[in-house]
């Protein structure tokens, strides 16, 4: 080949299956972002990233360089404010109507001790989701929230004692304006049976193990509470609310899901 011969474009060469793809892109893509918390500071964070477009049925395959060169044509550090312009950035680059970007991040919270009052930071998952087809944008954000919740029917058949178990409830809310994270998990570890702490000294052990075997939760309570917090919030168009409690006297977990489409 003569070396000043351009260089072939085969992802832009046609197609002649004539079937669309709905996504493709790349995966697991580590970018730094910063997130803003309820407190005034920013917090300094990894983001996982997974972006993918539409691929038009005539063409044989989309430019996967571009993905990256999209991440790295901002600032350093992305910012949430940026994610909604990088995705519309990423549709018209790649000439498609139709992008998703999830950005999923590790975000912690200084809490405070209940009795004690030490404090210690708790991490939790949280991933921004972003879509749009025929230039319309929608945003959802998910959290995961590590929460403790005790059996009832044990609390009601044992002599003493009652079996409890950590649980994971997650929170997926589609909004139409700002929802901050710290509120989600608030609504998350209001409605376990006792919330969890990085840091516990005795007499804040003694409560959270008196204060759960006084708020005994099935994993049909978790989802069914938090679901009614989210009807109340008019900033909430959808949502899904499910919860794993990881059992502590069987080999398998418990699990429910709500979800409320617009």
């Amino acid at each position: 080949m003569n070396k000043h011969s351009p260089i072939a474009d085969v992802q832009s060469t046609p197609d002649t299956r004539h079937i669309a793809i709905d996504r493709v892109g790349i995966k697991a893509i580590r970018h730094p972002i910063k997130v803003a918390d309820k407190t005034g500071g920013v917090q300094h964070t990894v983001a996982m990233f997974n972006m993918y477009v539409n691929l038009p049925h005539n063409f044989k395959g989309t430019h996967m360089s571009r993905f990256v060169e999209i991440l790295n044509s901002h600032d350093r550090e992305i910012s949430v404010e940026s994610f909604e312009k990088i995705l519309r950035t990423m549709v018209e680059k790649l000439g498609t109507k139709a992008g998703h970007i999830e950005m999923t991040f590790p975000y912690f919270i200084n809490k405070s001790a209940p009795v004690s009052k030490v404090k210690s930071l708790l991490d939790y998952d949280v991933t921004f989701i972003g879509e749009i087809k025929n230039g319309c944008y929608e945003f959802t954000i998910k959290v995961v929230v590590p929460v403790a919740s005790l059996c009832p029917c044990s609390k009601k058949i044992s002599d003493y004692g009652a079996h409890n178990q950590r649980s994971h409830m997650s929170i997926s809310v589609r909004t139409n304006s700002f929802v901050w994270i710290e509120d989600l998990v608030r609504i998350a570890e209001d409605k376990a049976s006792c919330e969890l702490y990085g840091l516990l000294k005795r007499p804040d052990e003694k409560y959270v193990t008196e204060k759960a075997y006084d708020n005994p939760k099935f994993v049909e309570d978790l989802v069914r509470d938090v679901a009614v917090e989210l009807n109340k919030d008019s900033r909430i168009d959808a949502y899904t609310v499910e919860s794993e409690n990881f059992e502590s006297i069987h080999n398998h977990s418990a699990y429910a899901f709500i979800e409320k489409i617009k």
